[in-house]
């Protein structure tokens, strides 16, 4: 797969705070950001405004792209850098029907499930994103 371009993992990355409960509208510094928690773990992750993650936050593929997950908002958290990548490296070149695999995208959907909502008031988001758009910007 391509890698994504920083404004795209940008605009994904403010669309999942902006539609996951546990990102919330805060200040640090002065400035307005939004701070919530990574979908594996639970750690705490920081982003500002525009997206521009203050923490390692990463994009969460829940179905990996490589199993033909999308960039639909039901597909997408956030992730530690370092859960993310555990989860892909240990997870990714399994066999679709693998149980491990199965039961691990079973429970990060759940999860997003349960931490979905309809985006958050006040803030200046971009288009969405859209699941048949290329990887380029």
């Amino acid at each position: 797969m391509p890698r994504a371009s920083k404004g795209r993992t940008r605009r994904l990355l403010l669309w999942c705070a902006a539609t996951d409960r546990s990102f919330e509208p805060a200040v640090q510094a002065g400035r307005s950001v939004l701070c919530g928690k990574c979908i594996h773990c639970g750690a705490r992750h920081v982003l500002e405004e525009d997206g521009t993650p203050r923490t390692r936050a990463t994009v969460e593929h829940i179905v990996p792209r490589h199993h033909g997950g999308r960039d639909d908002l039901d597909n997408l958290a956030i992730a530690c850098a370092r859960c993310n990548f555990g989860k892909g490296h240990r997870l990714d070149a399994r066999r679709w029907d693998d149980p491990t695999l199965q039961r691990v995208i079973a429970t990060l959907q759940a999860r997003r499930r349960e931490r979905m909502r309809p985006p958050l008031p006040g803030l200046d988001l971009p288009p969405p994103p859209d699941a048949d758009a290329s990887d380029d910007e």
